[in-house]
């Protein structure tokens, strides 16, 4: 029997999703990335509120909600089942890095006393100190959590292809992207990506122009809203501690469907 902080946690996510609350600002334009029955990865899918969109406007699709928090995929699994997609999303308990293994989960207590669930990371070794660069926080919560790569979770699963990935790993996202680099090369997936300029310097050794340079390299083009205007971009805002951006290969373009990113890459 789940707890009640799972069920509330879980209700709460279920009914944002029924009146279309507390949605991202990029959710909408994913109905211009997906149509037919593409294969889909959640990639940090915390709640599966994107799982949940991605059911609306691809009835067919498949979908893999990835998530390393033991209590959110509880969450996960629970508003899955209350929506009744289940025959499309799969919950898979996980982390996404570069390699198989296990690492940590951090949790950061916010000052609230609160737990910061979506501003959890995973890393081999507990921080010392403060636990993010951009969040106050009180101290941490620590949890084990098995990790994959891209690559062998779609080879182990049999996944012959992959149409899009959205991923919201907290800083975590160079590094899952490298075991990633097979997908990337054979399927040219549309991504959907939060970048975490402060937390991948801080606590990966990366940088938010090595993730962009991963994509350009490959022939990707960037884009990210500027207020309610989808524009083309060559680097990253650096006056927010995140932001979400989209990638999509010319190579797909005249598949995507008809909308924004249809008019954008054709331009």
């Amino acid at each position: 029997m789940p707890s009640f902080r799972v069920l509330g946690h879980a209700f709460r996510a279920w009914r944002r999703n029924l009146r279309w609350r507390k949605h991202e600002p990029e959710t909408p334009y994913l109905a211009d990335l997906l149509s037919g029955a593409p294969v889909c990865l959640h990639v940090g899918a915390s709640d599966g509120r994107h799982s949940y969109v991605m059911t609306q406007v691809a009835p067919k699709a498949t979908i893999y909600a990835i998530e390393p928090s033991a209590f959110s995929f509880e969450v996960l699994k629970l508003t899955v089942a209350w929506h009744g997609i289940g025959s499309q999303v799969t919950p898979v308990h996980a982390a996404v890095g570069d390699k198989a293994g296990e690492m940590l989960l951090v949790t950061p207590r916010k000052i609230t006393g609160r737990m910061g669930r979506a501003y959890a990371f995973v890393a081999d070794e507990a921080p010392v100190g403060e636990v993010r660069p951009d969040l106050q926080d009180t101290g941490m919560e620590l949890q084990k959590t098995p990790v994959t790569t891209i690559d062998a979770f779609c080879a182990e699963r049999g996944i012959g292809k992959v149409d899009f990935i959205r991923m919201d790993i907290e800083g975590a996202e160079l590094m899952a992207l490298k075991g990633a680099a097979h997908i990337l090369d054979r399927d040219r997936p549309h991504v959907l990506l939060e970048i975490h300029p402060k937390m991948l310097a801080a606590r990966f050794g990366g940088t938010a122009e090595q993730v962009i340079e991963l994509f350009t390299r490959r022939g990707y083009r960037m884009f990210a809203l500027n207020g309610d205007r989808l524009e083309e971009r060559f680097d990253v805002v650096t006056d927010k501690p995140w932001k979400d951006y989209f990638f999509i290969h010319p190579a797909r373009a005249a598949r995507l469907p008809d909308g924004v990113f249809k008019a954008r890459m054709a331009a």
